[in-house]
């Protein structure tokens, strides 16, 4: 067991956490979704069509360029709608559950082939790139987060439940699929019964929880590396798959944030409606709320319509721009605004205290400045202003020579919240690896 110690990062505090620990269980939602812009670098194309029926686990589509990746349907039922918007794009594949039964996989056929048909690699990233791995390529290393450590994040330990015993079965897979180790990465104090894994202790604030933070503090990739990441919740669902020979696709979801009356664990199905995860729960009215799948730094904001995304584990809801305009402004002496830099008197009462924030970013675009901000919000051996300028200006030289093969746009989600030029720097970040995967290729 080794310990990784990190100093840089930024513990964000917000109103509206969890308090109790107890977990509900959501009615059957109204309908499902699977959005396929999640599993980025999956080109879609379709194995089934409106009005057809699918059983839980059975493919939705297939990627265009490895056509033995699928993404599978999350629960049973009839396809609904397959949404698609400009240029025929796929925004989202709506069923309507029926809580018919799910596909059961022969556990006898190979690891790999039984991981592409389950639709559980889709479920895996890899570096370089940050994109669902691609078939044949032998990974170096496997690391599994075991923890997320983000603004009001879901404690991954209750997230588990009783798949916890399905661990080491997943552990024992994955090792048959890597030359290296499987990294499982803890906080301190959390215990994960893993024979065959290597467990790393990681210890500091945000974004240490973050698997590219603690790929780049254990063993960076390197150029023509390959290195496959998941978090712990999907690698107990590889272990179930193979004791069992069913998919899981029910997690527990935490609601939360300011505008949640009762923030709450709840347990569901991956792509349920927000309209049955939320009734009754928004303390105001849906135009005063800012509803996000995932967490407030790296989160995808939704509609009250819309459905849960496929990568979160967390809904966050916190109030909207709805006022935007503010007496004095940037010179306001409220005492209960925040920043990280002693910019407001607020930090007089301490940076660990919840603080109220809305989605206003407070600010307009401006030129990148030197100051550091990147580098102390950024635990990597990366120079941040530098790799952003370099992905901006298209110069792969350099974004190979700054370490762009290491990072995944999360990586600077707190970089961009503390960014005094207010760039989108995950933006920036996604764009600079498909274009670089683009020349690559």
């Amino acid at each position: 067991m080794a310990t990784v110690r990190l100093r840089k990062g930024f513990d964000l505090h917000l109103t509206g956490s969890i308090s109790d620990a107890a977990i509900a269980t959501a009615p059957q939602p109204q309908s499902v979704a699977i959005v396929p812009d999640d599993f980025h670098g999956i080109i879609p194309r379709m194995d089934k069509k409106e009005g057809e029926h699918v059983s839980a686990g059975e493919p939705l589509y297939h990627d265009k360029n490895y056509e033995v990746i699928k993404v599978v349907a999350p629960v049973s039922g009839t396809i609904k709608e397959v949404r698609r918007g400009e240029r025929r794009h796929i925004d989202a594949i709506i069923i309507i559950p029926d809580g018919g039964e799910a596909v059961k996989h022969d556990t006898t056929r190979p690891a790999t082939d039984l991981l592409l048909d389950s639709g559980l690699w889709a479920m895996m990233r890899q570096r370089p790139y940050d994109v669902v791995p691609v078939p044949g390529v032998i990974p170096r290393d496997v690391f599994v987060t075991a923890f997320d450590s983000a603004p009001l994040a879901p404690d991954l330990d209750l997230v588990l439940g009783d798949k916890r015993q399905h661990i080491a079965r997943g552990v024992e897979v994955l090792s048959r699929l890597t030359d290296g180790q499987v990294h499982i990465d803890v906080r301190e104090g959390q215990h994960i019964d893993a024979p065959g894994a290597h467990i790393n202790t990681i210890v500091g604030p945000h974004p240490a929880g973050n698997v590219g933070v603690q790929i780049a503090n254990i063993a960076p990739v390197n150029k023509g590396e390959t290195v496959w990441t998941l978090d712990i919740v999907t690698l107990a669902h590889i272990g179930e798959l193979f004791n069992t020979g069913l998919v899981s696709h029910d997690t527990v979801v935490a609601i939360d944030g300011e505008m949640v009356q009762q923030p709450r664990y709840v347990k569901t199905v991956m792509g349920a409606d927000l309209e049955t995860l939320l009734a009754d729960q928004l303390a105001g009215e849906t135009q005063q709320c800012r509803i996000i799948s995932g967490n407030v730094l790296t989160g995808v904001k939704v509609e009250p319509d819309q459905w849960l995304r496929a990568p979160y584990r967390h809904i966050t809801v916190i109030p909207e721009n709805n006022k935007p305009d503010e007496f004095m402004g940037w010179a306001s002496v409220n005492p209960k605004r925040f920043s990280i830099y002693r910019t407001f008197t607020s930090w007089l009462r301490g940076l660990n205290k919840p603080v109220s924030m809305d989605s206003r970013i407070k600010g307009g675009e401006r030129a990148i400045v030197r100051t550091g901000e990147y580098d102390a919000m950024l635990p990597m051996d990366i120079y941040g202003e530098f790799l952003i300028k370099a992905i901006i200006s298209g110069d792969i030289d350099k974004m190979e020579q700054l370490g762009i093969y290491e990072i995944a746009p999360e990586d600077f989600a707190l970089a961009e919240f503390a960014d005094t030029s207010k760039l989108e720097l995950q933006r920036i970040v996604r764009e600079g690896l498909d274009k670089l995967r683009a020349e690559m290729s």
